[in-house]
């Protein structure tokens, strides 16, 4: 093999094609800052408006696909292709793609149901399809759900809209459901004043309308009393803890049994010794964790913050410096009082 020719052609290529190059990654370089600032500048005047803000994204997605495509065919075309061959393949590529994924255009067409509609909102918990959560993102093809032990959970648009969904945080007010088993030879009355109570001296709870108890149930071995109360969507589960930790403890203040079921227990008489396996508990060691430090993002950021970063730069720079300073001064001070004495 010639390799002196090929090394040849490799520099009589770069030769003859130097400012081509230079050109090509310059429009690459430059396209980049312009797509990220039009962005930038998109997002910030579609933030303005009225518009949902995942059609806001939705639209600042299709304009960020739109100039990366035209800034690809801008280099394709520097380079010598023919960009008219380019699109015909596009355009056939688009179409498989799109009966590929016609499950993905089913969600599409979901989103856009699930946003006109205003079925619910960011924020919101709702029950869907066995699980629940609070959502925390909804485009137009997924919906996201984090549920109370943090667990990230991502629902194809389709499954919300073909299924059942309870939105429990759709209103600002929601009513606390309960239910309290008492002995049969418990005081009907007493034991409703007693839940009531419990219920009106907590200030997040209404006083409009009243906190409800009745009996309702003549159970096998308890009555059984229903109860509720109405309080805002935020307070719904403090509100549902402190009512029956309350309850119980007033239930037994006044001497009311709760029932229970009757268990019957054998004395066990041989000694039992347990195995212990392992030594005692290490002592605890600190894990080192990462800080996380703040990237500057040129399509999120606002411009302003370029000039807040340089001033905070150099404001710092200058009270290290200044703290550097004193600090010399005083083991320069120091030395000479040494030498003094």
């Amino acid at each position: 093999m010639d390799w002196q020719g090929i090394w040849n052609d490799i520099v009589n290529f770069f030769s003859t094609n130097i400012w081509n190059i230079v050109f090509f990654f310059a429009t690459l370089f430059i396209g980049i800052i312009l797509i990220k600032i039009i962005i930038n500048i998109t997002r910030r005047i579609l933030g303005k408006t009225k518009m949902e803000k995942i059609a806001q994204q939705f639209l600042v997605g299709i304009v960020k696909v739109a100039l990366y495509l035209v800034l690809v065919l801008i280099l394709l075309s520097q380079v010598g292709v023919q960009i008219t061959g380019i699109l015909t393949t596009v355009s056939a590529l688009v179409l498989a793609v799109g009966v590929a994924l016609e499950g993905n255009i089913a969600n599409l067409a979901n989103g856009i149901v699930i946003i006109s509609t205003h079925m619910f909102k960011k924020g919101d918990y709702i029950m869907v399809d066995g699980v629940e959560g609070n959502i925390t993102d909804i485009n137009f093809l997924f919906t996201t759900l984090m549920t109370v032990d943090n667990k990230k959970i991502t629902l194809p648009n389709s499954t919300i809209v073909n299924n059942h969904v309870v939105n429990l945080g759709a209103n600002p007010k929601r009513r606390v459901d309960f239910t309290f088993s008492v002995a049969y030879e418990s005081d009907v009355e007493k034991v409703k004043k007693i839940i009531i109570d419990v219920m009106k001296s907590d200030g997040r709870v209404y006083l409009d309308p009243e906190p409800f108890c009745r009996l309702k149930v003549l159970n096998a071995s308890s009555l059984d009393f229903v109860a509720n109360c109405w309080v805002d969507s935020e307070d719904y589960w403090d509100t549902y803890y402190y009512v029956v930790e309350n309850v119980y403890n007033e239930l037994k203040r006044n001497n009311i049994s709760v029932p229970y079921n009757q268990l019957e227990i054998r004395e066990r008489k041989d000694n039992v010794t347990l195995p212990i396996q392992g030594s005692k508990l290490p002592e605890r060691i600190e894990k080192e964790r990462k800080v996380a430090h703040n990237k500057f993002d040129l399509e999120n950021a606002d411009f302003t913050s370029i000039f807040k970063h340089k001033k905070k730069d150099k404001k710092n720079k200058k009270d290290k410096g200044g703290k550097d300073n004193k600090k010399s001064k005083k083991v320069k001070d120091n030395l000479a009082e040494e030498v003094e004495k």
